[in-house]
């Protein structure tokens, strides 16, 4: 999302006024009058007024959307639509849902604590195979499609006669593409304020965390590795990533950085060895495979200076089905409340992430990770 769209966007929050949110976001960028319009109606479709009751949205694919005046009935394609729908307070307009979120999983909390809204409805897709007999039999007003492909969207459309709006989702941690994500939605459920009130709380995140770390010179960050870090299922210790977001939001000295690689991956343990990073953090993840293969290699691990000094330390996975931004937030403030422990002195991490967790989710969902286990705090090896 370009400034010019990020300004417009909360230009339009301001005035919570629909006609001139999201959908406007684009008027400064190129002239769309030669765009197909969504569903293949054509140019004449494109430049024609919205029917009574309806209205014209851009969607994040640039595709022009005609959808109700009010939106009272949704459902939620591809990994993202469906957390950041419940981020916006909408879920109650939820009339399906994929597969995957007729079970309810601590590792997604916008499943968990709305699992019993979704737990008889109807399934319409399966993370990337959308079932258009089941979305129609749904009824939905719109269909809500995380994806940056529009001939998908216009294929959806076509088959199902339904609107499809693309929202792009976000698979990291404050990136422009949740902004959008956010904007978008909060035009077309009619949750303006909502929207703004997110965005002003993540700018305010954003402002808070820049605010106290920027200004710490480089040699005095702690070095740090975070282990354990599941993409495509659960890795052990040698499951890293380069740019982890949590690290990334501080400043840290992430020593996966000095790969050149982005994004997580397995390294050589004898790296780690090499490296002997001052902290360590352990995603729960991959905790059991790394406690298995303490068990069976201890002197490996013994020989690395954090475990020695018992500067090993939790994050509460936040990756599953595509990132959870609520999660990753917290385990931001906690690995920034360790490796900087002066400017993060007056942050009581419980009730940090209490906080995050109710702006999101609408719960203290960090009291349901602790009774399954997951808490934030040190972490000894074999336990």
């Amino acid at each position: 999302m370009t400034g010019k769209k990020i300004l417009t966007c909360l230009l339009a929050f301001c005035m919570l006024a629909g006609a001139a949110g999201c959908g406007q976001r684009a008027a400064d960028e190129t002239d769309k009058t030669d765009k197909t319009a969504s569903g293949g109606a054509g140019e004449a479709a494109l430049e024609a007024e919205a029917a009574e009751g309806a209205r014209i949205l851009t969607d994040g694919a640039g595709r022009e959307v005609e959808v109700p005046e009010t939106v009272e009935s949704i459902v939620c394609l591809n990994v993202g639509a469906l957390r950041y729908t419940c981020y916006l307070q909408a879920q109650d307009l939820v009339v399906g849902v994929e597969d995957y979120e007729k079970e309810q999983s601590i590792s997604r909390g916008y499943n968990y604590v709305n699992y019993e809204l979704f737990a008889d409805l109807p399934i319409v897709g399966n993370n990337g195979s959308h079932y258009a007999e089941e979305i129609i039999t749904a009824d939905p007003d719109v269909i809500v499609l995380a994806s940056h492909d529009a001939s998908e969207a216009d294929n959806l459309q076509d088959t199902t006669g339904i609107p499809v709006v693309v929202v792009p989702g976000s698979d990291q941690m404050l990136d422009e593409n949740a902004y959008e994500t956010i904007c978008l939605m909060g035009e077309l459920y009619g949750k303006e304020e909502r929207a703004q009130e997110l965005t002003a709380y993540l700018d305010s995140v954003k402002a808070d965390l820049e605010e106290r770390t920027a200004g710490v010179a480089e040699e005095d960050k702690p070095t740090a590795y975070v282990g354990g870090v599941s993409y495509k299922g659960a890795h052990g210790f040698e499951g890293t990533e380069a740019q982890y977001g949590p690290f990334a939001a501080i400043h840290a000295r992430n020593l996966a950085d000095e790969t050149g690689q982005n994004g997580p991956f397995d390294i050589d343990p004898e790296q780690v060895l090499a490296w002997d990073p001052d902290v360590i953090f352990l995603d729960y993840n991959g905790i059991d495979l790394i406690n298995e293969d303490y068990a069976s290699n201890p002197a490996f691990y013994e020989q690395l200076t954090a475990v020695q000094e018992g500067r090993v330390y939790s994050q509460i996975s936040f990756r599953s089905s595509a990132s959870n931004l609520d999660t990753a937030l917290a385990d931001t403030y906690y690995a920034a409340s360790i490796l900087y422990p002066e400017q993060f002195a007056d942050i009581d991490i419980e009730e940090k992430a209490a906080e995050i967790f109710e702006m999101l989710l609408g719960t203290d969902f960090y009291e349901d990770l602790k009774a399954e286990g997951y808490e934030f705090g040190p972490l000894t090896l074999g336990e």
